[in-house]
C-alpha cells in the first residue's frame, strides 16, 4: 500500500489570493496545446497568432462548457442550492464531455472564420488535447477528487477523509491512459499521411474506450451513485456516444483520400 502524498491543493497564497494547484493545471495544457500547435500551424495554413486566437477560443470553450456540463450532469443540485458555486473553479468540478462541447463549438465558429474545413481543424486540434487532460487529472489527483474503489493490489492508497482502506489512484490512471498513451497514439498517428476525420475518430474512441473502462475502478460521484446493475455509471453513459460517433468516423474516413499535408 501506498501513501497518499501531502499535497497542499492550494500551490501559491498571498493573503487572501490563493493559486490552485487545479487551476495550474489548465495552465499547463493551455501552453502545451499552443506550443504544440504553433509546431504544426503551417500545416493548415494558420500563423503562429492564429494559434493563439485558437487556443484563447478553445479555453473559453473548456472552461465554460465544462463547468456547464458538470452542473448539468453531476451538480444540478448543488448549483441550486448555492448560484455562485458555478463560478468557483478552481474548488474543481468539472465535465469533460460539457468541455468538449464547448471546443467543438469554438473549433465550428473559428473553422468558419478561417475558411477550413471543420473535420480538419479538429483532426489539428485532436493531438494538442490530451496533455491538458493528463494535466487536469493530476489536478483531481492533488485535489482529493475522484477517488477509486477500495482494492488489494500495491499501489493502492488511502484517500483523505474516506477511512485507511486502500483505494485505487484512479484519476493517475486516467492521466496516464487519456494524457500519456492518448498523446502519443495521436501525435504519431497525426505525423504521418492518412485520411481526413481519422485523427478526430481515433481520439474519441481512444478517450472513451479508456474513460469507460477506468469508471470500472472509479467511485460514481456520490449523490449519483450507480445508474443500473451496480455497476453502469454516469460517466459510463457520456462516453457511450463519444466511442460510437468515432467508430463512425473513422468508418467515414476510410472513403476520404489520404492528405499528406495536414
Amino acid at each position: 500500500m501506498l501513501s497518499y502524498p501531502d499535497i497542499d491543493p492550494v500551490a501559491i497564497s498571498l493573503g487572501p489570493f490563493q493559486v490552485h494547484w487545479y487551476g495550474l493545471m489548465y495552465v499547463v495544457g493551455f501552453v502545451a496545446a499552443l506550443f504544440l500547435g504553433r509546431r504544426r500551424a503551417e500545416r493548415i495554413g494558420l500563423t503562429r497568432d492564429d494559434i493563439g486566437d485558437l487556443i484563447f477560443y478553445a479555453a473559453i470553450g473548456v472552461v465554460v462548457g465544462g463547468r456547464l456540463g458538470y452542473a448539468l450532469f453531476y451538480g444540478m443540485s448543488q448549483w441550486l442550492a448555492d448560484p455562485l458555486w458555478i463560478f468557483r473553479v478552481w474548488d474543481g468540478g468539472m465535465s469533460f464531455h460539457g468541455g468538449l462541447v464547448g471546443v467543438l463549438l469554438a473549433a465550428l465558429w473559428f473553422a468558419r472564420k478561417k475558411g477550413l474545413a471543420f473535420i480538419t481543424l479538429t483532426d489539428f486540434v485532436a493531438p494538442l488535447v490530451p496533455i491538458g487532460l493528463g494535466a487536469g487529472r493530476i489536478g483531481n489527483f492533488i485535489n482529493h477528487e475522484l477517488p477509486g474503489r477500495i482494492t488489494g493490489l500495491p499501489w493502492g492508497m488511502p484517500f483523505p477523509h474516506m477511512g485507511p482502506e486502500p483505494r485505487h489512484p484512479s484519476s493517475l490512471y486516467e492521466a496516464l491512459l487519456e494524457g500519456a498513451v492518448l498523446f502519443v497514439v495521436l501525435w504519431w498517428v497525426s505525423a504521418r499521411p492518412r485520411r481526413r476525420g481519422l485523427v478526430s475518430g481515433l481520439f474519441l474512441v481512444l478517450y472513451g474506450t479508456f474513460r469507460f473502462l477506468v469508471e470500472f475502478v472509479r467511485l460514481p460521484d456520490a449523490h449519483i451513485g450507480y445508474l443500473a446493475f451496480g455497476w453502469v455509471t454516469m460517466g459510463m453513459l457520456l462516453t457511450l456516444p463519444m466511442i460510437a460517433a468515432g467508430i463512425a468516423l473513422i468508418a467515414w474516413s476510410r472513403r476520404q483520400p489520404v492528405d499528406a499535408e495536414v
